[in-house]
């Protein structure tokens, strides 16, 4: 009756993290046909990286959390929204950095470039794990930063960048990096859907 219950909890997580992708999907339609193809081009880079959780196999709660988080960071971008509540930004930094730290560390472990946080034969993969998701994270959310300035820059000025968002997005995505980093020393490997 449990594995019952837990394998139509999963489906159902799955086939919210699949419509995830869909409304992805039609953004791309919506951002080239209502705005602009900068925001074409952004939730193209979206739907893509809603992809990458569906060929890992992560556990449907990652999945959904990470989908639905790049895809709001990209609608609050497209609507101004990070103008509208300043506040917003540091939180999508801190929410996306850790989710994609997870993602990317996951995706590390599936090309067995790292080990898994429950590879028995090491014993202190779990603090290995945490360092390396950490690393990825911050490192992560550098090229985020570097991407918003190359943006400004060249794309579109109305990106936001300066002293004061940069360090706070740092911030943010090192906290997010950081709790992403114990969260995922303290799970289990995720070779296949839970």
């Amino acid at each position: 009756m449990a594995d019952a219950l837990a394998t139509r909890a999963g489906t159902a997580g799955l086939v919210l993290a699949d419509a995830i992708r869909v409304a992805a999907a039609v953004s791309v339609v919506v951002g080239l046909g209502w705005f602009d193809g900068v925001a074409g081009a952004l939730f193209f880079l979206v739907l893509g990286g809603t992809m990458i959780p569906r060929a890992l196999g992560v556990p449907v709660r990652l999945d959904t959390a990470y989908s639905a988080t790049l895809l709001l960071a990209a609608w609050a971008s497209v609507l101004d929204w990070y103008v509208r509540f300043e506040w917003l930004d540091l939180v999508i930094h801190a929410a996306a950095t850790g989710l994609v730290a997870a993602m990317t560390y996951l995706l590390l472990v599936r090309l067995a470039m790292v080990a898994a946080v429950d590879e028995p034969s090491l014993p202190r993969v779990r603090a290995g794990s945490a360092v390396i998701a950490a690393s990825l994270g911050v490192a992560l959310a550098t090229l985020w930063e570097f991407g918003e300035w190359i943006g400004h820059t060249y794309l579109d000025d109305r990106i936001q960048v300066g002293y004061s968002d940069t360090i706070g997005d740092l911030a943010a995505g090192t906290a997010g990096a950081l709790t992403a980093a114990v969260l995922l020393a303290r799970g289990r490997s995720a070779g296949a859907r839970r």
